[in-house]
């Protein structure tokens, strides 16, 4: 039933696990959707994937933009049916100061929370409106974060914003189960990306990006309801999350990058 979506959106598809998926999927009879803020970079993507045989569209544009976001959805279901979107377009913003954490919040809410809300509100909508009923080929993918099983200290903007994405496509996996439409939440640890270029703090587990698309794909392809991946990072993360106050509070510290109480005065 999702095996073999012929028909995807990505949004993100400029960079990363955005455009590793997209070329994981390239291939003859394939119809592409990529979406991106970057158009050299995304023209670059599109011209990879177009020769490996993908009819290939592109939208340079803001996952923020409600009402092109929207737009752009309803647009390329027109030109075909779409059978998987994934909403992966993301940002890592922190603060070191206090002063910054409202703008990164915010930030990282627009684009984490928001940007998915642009894409997959609109997705669901042309999908559950096909017949006959239940619906059949159709699936949409959420990108959280391993990050997004606890708060952490090194990261508040981010992981509260992966943990609403987690927690908002586990809803509507239940909600939209009975329409046969599939929702998954991927969940990567530390991916070889632009997002992560510029950390300078430790990260365990790396992998490359190509790695994570396959990955990601055969999850989706079993339409699993999470696919969270290394095994060491899940590992971690259900530990996390089961701790007792008093261990948590020991270890949630922020490792590897700058805390707040060293800002200057």
């Amino acid at each position: 039933m999702y095996q073999n979506p012929r028909s995807i959106l990505i949004t993100g598809a400029s960079s990363g696990i955005g455009s590793a998926l997209a070329l994981h999927y390239a291939a003859a009879g394939i119809v592409l959707f990529l979406g991106g803020r970057d158009r050299e970079r995304l023209d670059a993507v599109a011209a990879q994937c177009a020769t490996l045989g993908a009819d290939v569209h592109t939208w340079v544009g803001d996952v923020t933009d409600e009402s092109g976001m929207r737009d752009w959805v309803i647009a390329s279901d027109t030109i075909r049916p779409l059978n998987l979107v994934i909403a992966n377009a993301g940002v890592a913003l922190g603060a070191t100061e206090v002063s910054g954490l409202h703008r990164a919040a915010v930030d990282s809410f627009n684009i984490n929370v928001n940007g998915i809300f642009n894409t997959v509100h609109p997705a669901l909508e042309v999908m559950s409106s096909r017949r006959p009923y239940p619906v059949r080929d159709a699936q949409v993918a959420l990108m959280s974060s391993v990050m997004g099983y606890a708060g952490m200290a090194r990261s508040p903007a981010y992981s509260s914003s992966k943990a609403a994405a987690k927690h908002y496509g586990q809803a509507l996996r239940g909600a939209f189960r009975g329409m046969g439409i599939g929702v998954s939440v991927i969940c990567p640890g530390y991916v070889a990306s632009a997002l992560v270029a510029a950390n300078t703090s430790k990260m365990p587990f790396i992998m490359p990006a190509d790695r994570a698309a396959g990955i990601i794909a055969r999850g989706l392809a079993k339409n699993k309801p999470r696919i969270t991946f290394p095994w060491q990072m899940v590992l971690i993360a259900r530990i996390a999350i089961n701790l007792p106050g008093f261990l948590a509070d020991r270890l949630n510290k922020p490792w590897g990058v700058p805390r707040l109480e060293d800002q200057p005065e």
